[in-house]
């Protein structure tokens, strides 16, 4: 991890000390850190995507069920920044729609469109999002909220983060989970990050990598969306079994500010595999919202 991003735990290191937490465990709580990209509005950092804009697409790529809500520059998003081994080049779109599923669906999708590609401006409508299909959302509200969506250049700023839940994966893939009874001070530590991240994580509206979070602590979004995207494809009927949930990652986060979803989140996550296959077609969106 970049020495500058490690120094900027120091608030979390001090903090934790202080409430008594033994220094091994605090040590070990941040060998968890992990680097992550904060994509803001704002500021003076490189120009990395943008919020919206035109849907450009392959001409044989089928029409998204769900909006665009992001163009990001994969060149742009090293892993040294994002802590993800994306795509080296081209673009990587993000669609998603701040609404509840059922039986686990997905509430968005992720495309990558290789350098080179030859795309075309699609005009569509999303059908089932905008209530033009039997199954479609509320189209009223789905267009009220639609119009809220954010259309503005999105800009680089490194950050890092630790598990803002209480139940904190292994570093490293494959490795034992740390649970609350592996590691004692486990609620204590998340709580420590909680309270001293806010002069720390970089306030943006989009988050490519490090941890997920929302407001329910007590469990991993990642895993979470991992087992709604097993029950979605078990609801479908599809035979081939999905990656346990330990071995998702999370993609991207959109911590959304709209009139009528306040405190709600989409996490769109992948597993690592394919992740390194640079695959998307199984990467899951999970809607988190807590009225």
């Amino acid at each position: 991890m970049n020495p500058d991003l490690a120094d900027r735990l120091a608030p979390f290191r001090a903090e934790a000390l202080g409430r008594g937490i033994p220094p091994e465990d605090v040590e070990r709580w941040i060998a968890l850190a992990r680097p992550s990209a904060t994509l803001v509005t704002g500021g003076d950092g490189p120009v990395v995507g943008r919020f919206g804009g035109p849907l450009m697409l392959p001409a044989d790529a089928p029409d998204p069920w769900f909006p665009l809500l992001a163009t990001l520059d994969c060149a742009a998003l090293p892993e040294e920044t994002t802590g993800l081994r994306l795509p080296p080049d081209g673009r990587l779109l993000l669609f998603g729609f701040p609404e509840m599923t059922y039986y686990g669906g997905t509430a968005g999708e992720v495309v990558h469109i290789p350098e080179g590609t030859p795309v075309e401006e699609r005009n569509t409508r999303c059908p089932h999002v905008f209530g033009e299909e039997g199954d479609g959302f509320d189209a009223t509200d789905a267009l009220a909220l639609h119009e809220q969506f954010p259309r503005e250049e999105l800009r680089l700023a490194p950050d890092v983060s630790l598990p803002h839940h209480f139940l904190a994966p292994s570093p490293e893939p494959g490795g034992e989970t740390i649970t609350l009874p592996g590691h004692p001070r486990a609620w204590d530590l998340a709580e420590v990050w909680h309270e001293t991240c806010g002069g720390i994580v970089v306030d943006g509206p989009l988050r490519i990598g490090g941890y997920a979070f929302h407001e329910c602590t007590e469990t991993d979004p990642v895993a979470d969306a991992a087992a709604d995207a097993e029950e979605a494809r078990r609801h479908r009927g599809d035979s081939a079994e999905l990656p346990a949930p330990g071995e998702w990652t999370l993609l991207a986060q959109w911590d959304i500010g709209l009139t009528g979803r306040e405190g709600s989140t989409l996490h769109w996550v992948v597993p690592r595999q394919d992740l390194s296959e640079h695959r998307f077609d199984r990467a899951h969106a999970s809607f988190f919202w807590n009225p």
